[in-house]
Protein backbone atom coordinates (compact mmCIF):
# COMPACT_ATOMS: atom_id res chain seq x y z
CA UNK A 1 0.00 0.00 0.00
CA UNK A 2 1.34 3.50 -0.56
CA UNK A 3 0.25 7.04 -0.66
CA UNK A 4 1.99 8.37 -3.40
CA UNK A 5 0.75 8.72 -6.78
CA UNK A 6 1.67 6.55 -9.07
CA UNK A 7 4.50 7.92 -12.26
CA UNK A 8 2.72 9.52 -15.04
CA UNK A 9 2.44 6.97 -17.81
CA UNK A 10 1.48 9.85 -20.32
CA UNK A 11 4.12 10.84 -22.38
CA UNK A 12 5.26 14.95 -20.72
CA UNK A 13 5.57 16.17 -24.51
CA UNK A 14 1.59 15.62 -24.87
CA UNK A 15 -0.58 18.57 -24.20
CA UNK A 16 -3.63 18.17 -24.99
CA UNK A 17 -5.93 18.60 -22.00
CA UNK A 18 -7.69 15.07 -22.31
CA UNK A 19 -5.14 12.94 -22.22
CA UNK A 20 -4.88 10.73 -18.95
CA UNK A 21 -2.79 11.19 -16.10
CA UNK A 22 -1.53 7.49 -16.01
CA UNK A 23 -2.56 4.21 -17.76
CA UNK A 24 -4.65 3.45 -14.19
CA UNK A 25 -7.58 5.75 -15.27
CA UNK A 26 -8.56 3.47 -18.30
CA UNK A 27 -8.38 0.63 -16.67
CA UNK A 28 -11.33 -2.18 -17.57
CA UNK A 29 -13.25 -2.44 -14.02
CA UNK A 30 -12.15 -6.29 -13.21
CA UNK A 31 -8.65 -4.90 -13.30
CA UNK A 32 -9.46 -2.05 -10.77
CA UNK A 33 -11.70 -4.42 -8.88
CA UNK A 34 -8.58 -6.98 -8.78
CA UNK A 35 -6.36 -4.44 -7.18
CA UNK A 36 -8.87 -3.19 -4.68
CA UNK A 37 -9.42 -6.58 -3.16
CA UNK A 38 -5.49 -6.51 -3.02
CA UNK A 39 -4.83 -3.35 -1.33
CA UNK A 40 -7.78 -3.51 1.32
CA UNK A 41 -6.34 -6.01 3.54
CA UNK A 42 -3.22 -4.24 4.38
CA UNK A 43 -5.42 -1.01 4.68
CA UNK A 44 -7.67 -2.76 7.41
CA UNK A 45 -4.26 -4.01 8.98
CA UNK A 46 -2.24 -0.69 8.85
CA UNK A 47 -5.59 1.24 10.22
CA UNK A 48 -5.42 -1.10 13.03
CA UNK A 49 -2.09 0.31 14.20
CA UNK A 50 -4.24 4.14 14.45
CA UNK A 51 -5.70 3.45 18.41
CA UNK A 52 -9.40 4.57 17.08
CA UNK A 53 -9.57 2.07 14.26
CA UNK A 54 -7.99 -0.98 16.75
CA UNK A 55 -11.58 0.13 18.50
CA UNK A 56 -13.60 0.78 15.58
CA UNK A 57 -12.14 -2.53 14.07
CA UNK A 58 -12.04 -4.75 16.83
CA UNK A 59 -12.64 -8.45 15.54
CA UNK A 60 -12.11 -7.93 12.00
CA UNK A 61 -9.55 -10.15 10.14
CA UNK A 62 -8.36 -7.70 7.62
CA UNK A 63 -7.38 -10.88 5.37
CA UNK A 64 -11.11 -11.29 4.96
CA UNK A 65 -11.79 -7.44 3.09
CA UNK A 66 -11.36 -8.22 -0.33
CA UNK A 67 -14.35 -6.44 -1.77
CA UNK A 68 -16.89 -3.71 -1.65
CA UNK A 69 -19.35 -6.41 -0.02
CA UNK A 70 -16.96 -7.09 2.83
CA UNK A 71 -15.98 -3.58 3.05
CA UNK A 72 -19.58 -2.28 3.56
CA UNK A 73 -20.11 -4.93 6.30
CA UNK A 74 -17.49 -2.89 8.37
CA UNK A 75 -18.41 0.35 10.81
CA UNK A 76 -19.06 4.37 9.36
CA UNK A 77 -16.65 6.73 10.86
CA UNK A 78 -18.81 10.20 10.86
CA UNK A 79 -16.52 13.43 10.06
CA UNK A 80 -19.68 15.06 12.15
CA UNK A 81 -17.73 12.91 15.40
CA UNK A 82 -14.40 14.35 14.18
CA UNK A 83 -14.19 17.13 17.01
CA UNK A 84 -15.60 14.86 19.62
CA UNK A 85 -13.15 11.96 18.81
CA UNK A 86 -10.12 14.25 18.90
CA UNK A 87 -11.54 16.31 22.20
CA UNK A 88 -11.10 13.19 23.65
CA UNK A 89 -7.54 11.74 22.30
CA UNK A 90 -6.17 14.85 21.14
CA UNK A 91 -4.96 15.89 18.42
CA UNK A 92 -6.16 13.43 15.74
CA UNK A 93 -8.62 11.00 17.54
CA UNK A 94 -6.60 8.48 17.75
CA UNK A 95 -7.24 8.02 14.04
CA UNK A 96 -4.09 8.11 12.56
CA UNK A 97 -1.52 5.65 12.19
CA UNK A 98 2.13 7.92 12.05
CA UNK A 99 3.34 9.40 14.82
CA UNK A 100 2.72 13.56 14.57
CA UNK A 101 6.46 13.75 14.44
CA UNK A 102 6.82 11.89 11.28
CA UNK A 103 4.30 13.96 9.96
CA UNK A 104 4.58 17.19 7.39
CA UNK A 105 1.84 19.82 7.92
CA UNK A 106 -0.45 19.90 10.74
CA UNK A 107 -3.94 22.04 10.05
CA UNK A 108 -6.78 23.43 11.88
CA UNK A 109 -10.31 24.15 10.59
CA UNK A 110 -12.65 25.67 12.35
CA UNK A 111 -14.47 23.57 15.03
CA UNK A 112 -11.65 23.19 15.85
CA UNK A 113 -11.06 20.06 13.78
CA UNK A 114 -7.43 19.21 13.04
CA UNK A 115 -5.96 17.40 9.67
CA UNK A 116 -2.62 15.88 9.23
CA UNK A 117 -0.44 15.59 6.53
CA UNK A 118 1.83 13.35 5.55
CA UNK A 119 5.24 13.18 3.96
CA UNK A 120 4.66 11.39 0.66
CA UNK A 121 4.43 12.66 -2.96
CA UNK A 122 1.11 14.03 -3.94
CA UNK A 123 -0.35 13.28 -0.56
CA UNK A 124 -3.38 14.78 -1.26
CA UNK A 125 -4.10 12.64 -4.92
CA UNK A 126 -4.27 16.58 -6.51
CA UNK A 127 -2.39 15.54 -9.76
CA UNK A 128 -5.23 13.93 -11.05
CA UNK A 129 -7.41 16.95 -10.96
CA UNK A 130 -5.07 19.44 -12.14
CA UNK A 131 -3.91 17.09 -15.09
CA UNK A 132 -7.48 16.87 -15.57
CA UNK A 133 -8.02 20.61 -16.20
CA UNK A 134 -5.02 20.80 -18.76
CA UNK A 135 -2.16 21.54 -16.19
CA UNK A 136 0.77 20.02 -17.94
CA UNK A 137 4.67 19.98 -17.19
CA UNK A 138 5.78 23.75 -16.77
CA UNK A 139 2.71 25.46 -16.55
CA UNK A 140 2.84 27.84 -14.06
CA UNK A 141 -0.28 27.62 -11.54
CA UNK A 142 -1.68 30.63 -9.57
CA UNK A 143 -3.18 29.18 -6.00
CA UNK A 144 -5.43 31.21 -4.72
CA UNK A 145 -6.63 28.85 -2.11
CA UNK A 146 -5.88 30.25 1.57
CA UNK A 147 -2.29 28.87 3.09
CA UNK A 148 -3.42 30.52 6.71
CA UNK A 149 -3.88 26.57 9.02
CA UNK A 150 -6.26 25.07 6.25
CA UNK A 151 -4.85 22.51 3.74
CA UNK A 152 -6.42 23.66 0.22
CA UNK A 153 -3.46 25.44 -0.68
CA UNK A 154 -0.87 22.65 -0.16
CA UNK A 155 -2.82 20.44 -1.71
CA UNK A 156 -2.94 21.85 -4.99
CA UNK A 157 1.12 22.46 -4.33
CA UNK A 158 1.31 18.52 -3.84
CA UNK A 159 -0.46 17.86 -7.10
CA UNK A 160 1.01 20.55 -8.94
CA UNK A 161 4.39 19.45 -7.43
CA UNK A 162 3.91 15.91 -8.98
CA UNK A 163 3.18 17.44 -12.47
CA UNK A 164 5.85 19.58 -12.55
CA UNK A 165 3.97 23.08 -12.17
CA UNK A 166 5.95 25.84 -11.05
CA UNK A 167 3.38 27.94 -8.19
CA UNK A 168 3.13 31.25 -7.29
CA UNK A 169 1.65 30.76 -3.55
CA UNK A 170 -0.62 33.86 -4.07
CA UNK A 171 -3.22 32.83 -1.39
CA UNK A 172 -6.42 34.60 -0.71
CA UNK A 173 -7.36 38.58 -0.76
CA UNK A 174 -5.05 41.49 -1.94
CA UNK A 175 -6.58 41.64 -5.71
CA UNK A 176 -4.00 44.24 -6.50
CA UNK A 177 -0.78 42.14 -5.98
CA UNK A 178 -2.83 38.64 -7.38
CA UNK A 179 -3.29 41.01 -10.77
CA UNK A 180 0.27 42.15 -10.73
CA UNK A 181 2.07 38.92 -10.44
CA UNK A 182 -0.64 37.37 -13.09
CA UNK A 183 0.46 40.35 -15.51
CA UNK A 184 4.19 39.28 -14.50
CA UNK A 185 4.82 35.89 -14.53
CA UNK A 186 1.97 34.53 -16.78
CA UNK A 187 0.39 31.47 -15.16
CA UNK A 188 -1.73 29.40 -17.02
CA UNK A 189 -3.57 27.46 -14.05
CA UNK A 190 -5.70 28.67 -11.62
CA UNK A 191 -6.58 26.89 -8.53
CA UNK A 192 -8.87 28.64 -5.82
CA UNK A 193 -12.59 29.23 -5.54
CA UNK A 194 -14.69 30.46 -8.55
CA UNK A 195 -16.10 33.31 -7.07
CA UNK A 196 -12.20 34.85 -6.35
CA UNK A 197 -11.87 33.95 -10.03
CA UNK A 198 -14.60 36.41 -11.14
CA UNK A 199 -13.43 39.06 -8.70
CA UNK A 200 -9.61 38.73 -9.93
CA UNK A 201 -11.26 39.05 -13.72
CA UNK A 202 -13.62 41.95 -12.51
CA UNK A 203 -10.76 43.77 -11.38
CA UNK A 204 -8.76 43.20 -14.14
CA UNK A 205 -11.48 44.66 -16.37
CA UNK A 206 -11.72 47.63 -14.29
CA UNK A 207 -8.45 48.49 -14.16
CA UNK A 208 -7.25 46.93 -17.45
CA UNK A 209 -4.71 44.40 -16.29
CA UNK A 210 -3.88 41.32 -18.52
CA UNK A 211 -4.98 37.88 -16.48
CA UNK A 212 -5.26 36.49 -20.48
CA UNK A 213 -3.27 34.02 -19.50
CA UNK A 214 -5.23 31.92 -17.18
CA UNK A 215 -6.59 29.36 -19.66
CA UNK A 216 -7.40 26.58 -16.94
CA UNK A 217 -9.29 26.81 -13.85
CA UNK A 218 -9.13 24.14 -10.96
CA UNK A 219 -11.96 25.26 -8.74
CA UNK A 220 -13.42 24.22 -5.22
CA UNK A 221 -14.62 25.00 -2.02
CA UNK A 222 -17.57 26.38 -2.81
CA UNK A 223 -20.63 25.91 -5.75
CA UNK A 224 -20.00 26.39 -9.01
CA UNK A 225 -23.41 27.00 -10.67
CA UNK A 226 -23.49 26.73 -14.42
CA UNK A 227 -24.02 30.42 -14.80
CA UNK A 228 -21.01 31.35 -13.01
CA UNK A 229 -19.01 28.61 -15.03
CA UNK A 230 -20.54 30.20 -17.90
CA UNK A 231 -19.49 33.80 -17.43
CA UNK A 232 -15.47 32.57 -16.51
CA UNK A 233 -15.42 31.30 -19.76
CA UNK A 234 -17.29 34.35 -21.98
CA UNK A 235 -14.69 36.30 -19.67
CA UNK A 236 -11.75 34.33 -21.03
CA UNK A 237 -10.53 30.77 -19.27
CA UNK A 238 -12.28 28.27 -21.72
CA UNK A 239 -11.86 25.69 -18.85
CA UNK A 240 -12.91 25.45 -15.71
CA UNK A 241 -13.53 22.31 -13.80
CA UNK A 242 -14.26 21.64 -10.80
CA UNK A 243 -13.23 18.82 -8.04
CA UNK A 244 -15.00 17.11 -5.10
CA UNK A 245 -12.93 16.35 -1.99
CA UNK A 246 -12.89 17.73 2.24
CA UNK A 247 -10.31 18.92 5.00
CA UNK A 248 -9.98 15.86 5.96
CA UNK A 249 -9.95 13.43 2.72
CA UNK A 250 -8.44 15.57 0.09
CA UNK A 251 -9.77 14.79 -3.69
CA UNK A 252 -12.36 12.21 -3.83
CA UNK A 253 -13.43 12.79 -7.62
CA UNK A 254 -13.13 15.08 -10.08
CA UNK A 255 -14.59 16.58 -13.53
CA UNK A 256 -12.85 15.70 -16.58
CA UNK A 257 -13.39 17.47 -20.27
CA UNK A 258 -12.76 16.65 -24.19
CA UNK A 259 -11.58 19.75 -26.43
CA UNK A 260 -13.28 21.98 -23.44
CA UNK A 261 -16.23 19.88 -23.34
CA UNK A 262 -17.72 19.25 -19.51
CA UNK A 263 -18.49 15.57 -19.33
CA UNK A 264 -21.38 15.11 -16.64
CA UNK A 265 -20.65 13.74 -13.25
CA UNK A 266 -16.97 13.89 -10.83
CA UNK A 267 -14.75 10.73 -11.64
CA UNK A 268 -13.23 8.97 -8.67
CA UNK A 269 -9.95 9.65 -7.71
CA UNK A 270 -7.53 6.05 -8.19
CA UNK A 271 -6.66 5.90 -4.33
CA UNK A 272 -9.89 6.06 -2.85
CA UNK A 273 -13.21 4.17 -2.63
CA UNK A 274 -16.28 5.81 -2.90
CA UNK A 275 -19.89 4.30 -1.72
CA UNK A 276 -23.42 5.72 -1.35
CA UNK A 277 -25.15 4.89 1.68
CA UNK A 278 -28.51 5.57 2.90
CA UNK A 279 -28.07 8.82 5.60
CA UNK A 280 -27.84 7.62 9.01
CA UNK A 281 -26.98 4.30 8.24
CA UNK A 282 -23.53 2.02 6.57
CA UNK A 283 -25.99 0.65 3.99
CA UNK A 284 -25.30 1.37 0.03
CA UNK A 285 -28.18 2.11 -1.74
CA UNK A 286 -28.55 1.19 -5.69
CA UNK A 287 -26.99 3.08 -8.64
CA UNK A 288 -28.66 5.65 -9.21
CA UNK A 289 -30.21 6.51 -5.68
CA UNK A 290 -28.80 9.80 -3.48
CA UNK A 291 -27.54 9.17 -0.39
CA UNK A 292 -24.52 9.60 1.94
CA UNK A 293 -21.15 9.82 0.16
CA UNK A 294 -18.52 7.52 2.14
CA UNK A 295 -14.59 7.33 1.44
CA UNK A 296 -12.17 4.84 2.26
CA UNK A 297 -8.95 6.25 1.54
CA UNK A 298 -5.75 4.38 0.66
CA UNK A 299 -3.63 6.39 2.49
CA UNK A 300 -0.71 4.94 5.20
CA UNK A 301 -0.62 8.17 7.40
CA UNK A 302 -4.35 9.08 7.59
CA UNK A 303 -6.19 5.75 6.87
CA UNK A 304 -10.03 6.62 7.19
CA UNK A 305 -11.78 3.32 6.76
CA UNK A 306 -15.58 4.28 5.51
CA UNK A 307 -15.63 7.77 6.43
CA UNK A 308 -19.21 9.18 6.09
CA UNK A 309 -18.51 13.03 4.63
CA UNK A 310 -22.14 14.47 5.18
CA UNK A 311 -22.49 15.12 2.11
CA UNK A 312 -25.03 13.77 -0.91
CA UNK A 313 -24.26 12.65 -4.24
CA UNK A 314 -25.16 9.50 -6.29
CA UNK A 315 -23.46 7.09 -8.63
CA UNK A 316 -23.99 7.90 -12.46
CA UNK A 317 -23.68 4.91 -14.41
CA UNK A 318 -21.38 4.28 -16.88
CA UNK A 319 -17.51 5.56 -17.96
CA UNK A 320 -17.19 9.06 -18.67
CA UNK A 321 -16.99 10.21 -22.12
CA UNK A 322 -12.88 10.69 -22.03
CA UNK A 323 -11.96 7.70 -21.28
CA UNK A 324 -11.71 7.30 -17.58
CA UNK A 325 -13.33 4.10 -16.57
CA UNK A 326 -13.55 5.12 -12.71
CA UNK A 327 -16.55 4.96 -11.10
CA UNK A 328 -18.87 8.41 -11.69
CA UNK A 329 -20.32 10.39 -9.10
CA UNK A 330 -22.97 13.52 -9.57
CA UNK A 331 -21.36 15.74 -7.31
CA UNK A 332 -22.38 17.83 -3.92
CA UNK A 333 -26.18 17.48 -4.06
CA UNK A 334 -26.45 18.81 0.09
CA UNK A 335 -25.87 17.63 2.99
CA UNK A 336 -26.99 14.65 4.79
CA UNK A 337 -27.53 15.28 8.10
CA UNK A 338 -31.02 16.17 8.40
CA UNK A 339 -31.63 16.21 12.26
CA UNK A 340 -34.49 17.69 12.79
CA UNK A 341 -35.74 18.97 16.57
CA UNK A 342 -39.53 18.06 17.00
CA UNK A 343 -41.58 19.00 20.18
CA UNK A 344 -38.46 19.81 21.96
CA UNK A 345 -36.29 16.49 20.74
CA UNK A 346 -34.06 15.75 18.54
CA UNK A 347 -35.18 13.29 15.38
CA UNK A 348 -32.39 11.50 13.53
CA UNK A 349 -31.51 10.08 10.39
CA UNK A 350 -30.31 7.04 11.93
CA UNK A 351 -33.66 6.51 14.22
CA UNK A 352 -35.75 6.42 10.87
CA UNK A 353 -33.48 3.80 9.67
CA UNK A 354 -33.75 1.75 12.84
CA UNK A 355 -37.90 2.11 12.05
CA UNK A 356 -37.04 0.40 8.50
CA UNK A 357 -34.53 -2.66 9.69
CA UNK A 358 -37.48 -3.74 11.88
CA UNK A 359 -39.72 -3.69 8.86
CA UNK A 360 -38.68 -5.27 5.77
CA UNK A 361 -41.56 -4.45 4.16
CA UNK A 362 -40.87 -1.06 3.97
CA UNK A 363 -38.44 -0.44 0.62
CA UNK A 364 -38.09 3.33 0.72
CA UNK A 365 -38.91 5.70 3.88
CA UNK A 366 -39.38 9.29 4.61
CA UNK A 367 -40.47 11.00 8.05
CA UNK A 368 -42.10 14.14 6.91
CA UNK A 369 -42.36 16.98 9.82
CA UNK A 370 -45.30 19.67 9.44
CA UNK A 371 -47.42 21.73 11.36
CA UNK A 372 -46.81 24.82 12.53
CA UNK A 373 -44.93 25.53 15.89
CA UNK A 374 -46.14 23.97 18.68
CA UNK A 375 -48.47 21.84 16.84
CA UNK A 376 -45.69 19.49 15.01
CA UNK A 377 -46.91 17.00 13.20
CA UNK A 378 -44.63 13.45 11.82
CA UNK A 379 -45.89 11.67 9.05
CA UNK A 380 -43.56 8.41 8.28
CA UNK A 381 -44.58 8.24 3.87
CA UNK A 382 -43.26 4.43 3.16
CA UNK A 383 -42.65 2.84 0.14
CA UNK A 384 -43.79 -1.15 0.50
CA UNK A 385 -42.51 -4.08 -0.48
CA UNK A 386 -45.92 -6.25 -1.28
CA UNK A 387 -49.75 -5.09 0.03
CA UNK A 388 -50.18 -2.44 3.11
CA UNK A 389 -52.47 -3.51 5.95
CA UNK A 390 -53.81 -2.29 9.16
CA UNK A 391 -51.75 -4.25 11.21
CA UNK A 392 -48.49 -3.14 9.59
CA UNK A 393 -49.34 0.03 9.74
CA UNK A 394 -50.35 0.06 14.04
CA UNK A 395 -46.32 -2.27 13.82
CA UNK A 396 -44.71 0.94 12.24
CA UNK A 397 -46.60 3.52 14.44
CA UNK A 398 -45.34 1.64 17.33
CA UNK A 399 -41.78 1.42 16.19
CA UNK A 400 -41.95 5.20 15.42
CA UNK A 401 -42.79 5.65 19.15
CA UNK A 402 -40.57 3.60 20.12
CA UNK A 403 -37.21 4.56 18.63
CA UNK A 404 -38.16 8.33 18.95
CA UNK A 405 -40.34 8.50 21.96
CA UNK A 406 -42.62 10.36 20.12
CA UNK A 407 -46.12 10.13 18.11
CA UNK A 408 -46.00 9.60 14.49
CA UNK A 409 -48.54 8.52 11.84
CA UNK A 410 -47.96 6.84 8.81
CA UNK A 411 -48.78 7.05 5.32
CA UNK A 412 -48.14 4.13 2.34
CA UNK A 413 -47.26 5.57 -0.78
CA UNK A 414 -46.91 4.01 -3.97
CA UNK A 415 -43.08 2.65 -4.81
CA UNK A 416 -41.23 5.67 -6.38
CA UNK A 417 -42.66 8.20 -5.23
CA UNK A 418 -40.66 9.49 -3.22
CA UNK A 419 -37.68 11.59 -4.52
CA UNK A 420 -34.77 10.21 -5.00
CA UNK A 421 -33.18 13.56 -3.52
CA UNK A 422 -31.07 11.42 -0.38
CA UNK A 423 -33.82 12.98 2.26
CA UNK A 424 -35.07 11.03 4.90
CA UNK A 425 -36.19 13.95 6.63
CA UNK A 426 -38.25 16.58 5.63
CA UNK A 427 -39.37 19.39 7.01
CA UNK A 428 -41.86 21.37 5.96
CA UNK A 429 -43.11 23.21 9.35
CA UNK A 430 -43.50 26.89 8.64
CA UNK A 431 -41.85 29.12 11.25
CA UNK A 432 -42.82 32.56 10.05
Amino acid sequence: MTNNTRAVATSTTDTSPHAHFDDREGRDAAAREHELAERLPSLIERARQAPAFANILAGVDPHAITSRTALAALPVTRKSDLKTLQEATPPWGGLTATDTAQLSRLFMSPGPIFDPEGRGDDWWRFARPLWSAGARPGDIVHNAFSYHFTPAAFMVEGGARRIGCPIIPAGTGNTDMQLQAIAALQPKVYAGTPSFLKLIIEKAIETGSDVSSLQRALVSAEPLPPSLRAWLVEHGVPVVLQLYGTADLGCVAYETQTDGVVHPGFVVEEDVLVEIVRPGTGTPVPDGEVGEIVVTRFNVDYPLVRFATGDLSAVLGGPSPCGRTNQRIRGWMGRADQTTKVRGMFVQPSQVAGIVRRHPEIAKARLVVSGAVGDDRMTLRCELIGASSDALNTAIVASIRDLTRLRGEVEFVAMGELANDGKVIEDVRKHD
